[in-house]
This record gives structure tokens, sequence and C-alpha cells, in this order.
């Protein structure tokens, strides 16, 4: 297991050095002009060349990108051209939202996706079978924005049960969390009765029947533990962009994230906090993949590295 998690350690680094390359390539071909931006509507030109210099976006690109990788290595991703505090910052702050919000996403899907597929399986061609399937046919079809939107006019205008917009307390996270799970409750629903399905019609499970042992034995001791493979893979997954991928989510309802964080810095052409937002979404993804197989081991015994 250690020989493994090395290995995958040092994989990480050309991933990282890749993103780091492409995005700081995307950044910089970009139109706009970052110096512009941080000098103000009202700025001269001598302003700006004093803001470009300042930013050290004068100096050639390959200059500009080794010293970013450096910086990068030793914990540093630079200050925001905009708002003129550590990306670190910024992105810690937007972090702490933004895995409340996956919590609550992540916790949706696994109480009501996984129930769904096993329940689909095991009543598989009836009634039930039917509407469950609908339902995460509907999950998986509709916008998180539109469905994000229904839910403010619902349980924020109409009823006024909950807030539509902010953070502080948790009933802020009941609309965006179920909003940001709905589409990954659908997609679990469905895989986890695809996976149930297979695992249900293999010998050891008609073999488990024929001794007898109770319905709810064989599905969830037999038929689930074999599934969860497939199942812990698209969570794991799931996760990565949960935590990554709410940019909808939290435009929707004014959210301080890191994907709203993002979108604002890619508006206002802040190189530096773009390329640090990508920086930490792709160990975010990684991280979770190395977790993930990790489990693999948990789930099935019989995996070893």
């Amino acid at each position: 297991m250690l020989v493994f998690i090395g290995k995958r350690l040092l994989q990480l680094i050309p991933v990282l050095f890749g993103v780091l390359l492409i995005t700081f390539a995307v950044t910089r071909f970009t139109p706009g002009d970052p110096a512009e931006m941080a000098a103000g509507e009202d700025a001269t030109l001598a302003m700006i060349e004093a803001t470009r210099a300042r930013l050290g976006l004068d100096r050639p690109l390959p200059v500009q990108f080794g010293l970013y990788v450096l910086r990068a290595v030793q914990g540093d991703l630079g200050t925001s051209y905009i708002l003129g505090y550590k990306v670190t910052t910024l992105i810690g702050q937007a972090l702490i939202p933004t895995g409340q919000l996956a919590a609550v996403a992540m916790v949706v899907t696994i109480l009501l996706g996984v129930p769904l597929g096993i329940i689909s399986a095991v009543r598989r061609d009836t009634a039930i079978d039917g509407v469950a399937r609908l339902v995460a046919l509907i999950g998986v079809s509709i916008p998180n924005f539109f469905f994000g939107l229904l839910m403010i006019l619902l349980f924020s205008l109409y009823l006024g049960w909950l807030p539509s917009f902010g953070t502080g307390t948790w009933r802020h996270l009941i609309l965006p969390g179920i909003t940001l799970g709905t589409f990954s409750t659908g997609l679990i629903a469905r895989l986890t009765r695809s996976s149930m399905l297979d695992t249900l019609e293999q010998d050891y499970i008609r073999t488990a029947r024929a001794k007898g042992l109770a319905g709810w034995v064989v599905v969830y001791k037999h038929g689930l533990r074999n599934a969860g493979i497939a199942i812990v893979t698209v969570l794991g997954l799931n996760l990565g962009n949960l935590l990554a991928g709410s940019v909808l989510t939290e435009s929707v309802f004014s959210f301080p994230g890191i994907g709203r964080l993002l979108v604002n810095s890619i508006f206002n052409r802040d190189y530096a906090t773009v390329q640090g937002a990508i920086l930490v979404i792709a160990v975010i993804y990684v991280v979770v993949n190395l977790l993930v197989d990790m489990l693999y081991a948990v789930v099935d015994p019989r995996i070893r590295y």
C-alpha cells in the first residue's frame, strides 16, 4: 500500500506541472489587460505601466512562469491583482463554505441516491422501479441553475421557510446543498441500479438465496458489497466535482465559494487567483482519486496493492 501511495504521489508532480503550464498559457493569451483592470478605470497610461511592472507582467513569459512555479512549490500562490489579498487566503476562505456545501450535497446523494438505486434494482420492472427511474432521470436532466431557481421560488419566496442567499447558519446550506446534490443523486441512483442488477444475477447470489438467507441479507451483505466498487468510484469522483464544480449553484444562491471566486477572478482578469484556484481544484481531484483507490481495499478485501 505504501509503495502504491508513493507512486501515486510521484504521478502528482507532472499532473500539477501540466495544470500550471496550461493555466498560465490560457490566462496570458486571453483578451484583456489585467494591469489595466488592477489600475482602475481612471488610470493613466503611466499608472497602467507602473501597475504592470509592479505585478511582474512586463517580464518575459518564461520568466513569469518560472517564478510562479518556484513560488507555488513554496506554497506562495501570489497576490490577487484586484483585491490585494494573498491568493492562499482567498482560496482558504472560499473552500470552507464550498466544503460545507459539498458535504450537504454528498449526504443528500448517499441518503437518496443509493437507496433509490437499490429499491429500483430489487423491484425491477415494477411500478416502483418505474417511479425510481423517472426520479433519477429528472435528477440528471434538470439543470442545476433552473432547479435552484425553482427551490428559491417555492421555499424562499412563496413559503418563506428558508433563506435564498448568503451564508452564516445551517439553514443557508439546505437549498444550495439539495440543488447541488440533485444531479449526483440521479447519477448514483442509476449507477447503483445498474451495478445491483448485474450483481443480483450472479451465481453466488442465487446460491445465497437457495440457502434460505433473508432477502435483506442477500441484497445488502452480498449484493451491495460486491457492487460497491463502482459506487465508491463514482461517489469519489462526484465529491471532487462537488468541491470544484459548484459554480452555477454558488452563483444562483450568491454563495461565496471557490466556484464563485474563480468566475469573478476570470471576469476581472485576476491571473494569480485564477491560477491558484485551478491548482487547488486539481489537487482536490488527485487527492480524492487517491483516497478512492485506497477505499477499494476496504470495500473488496480481495484487492491488494
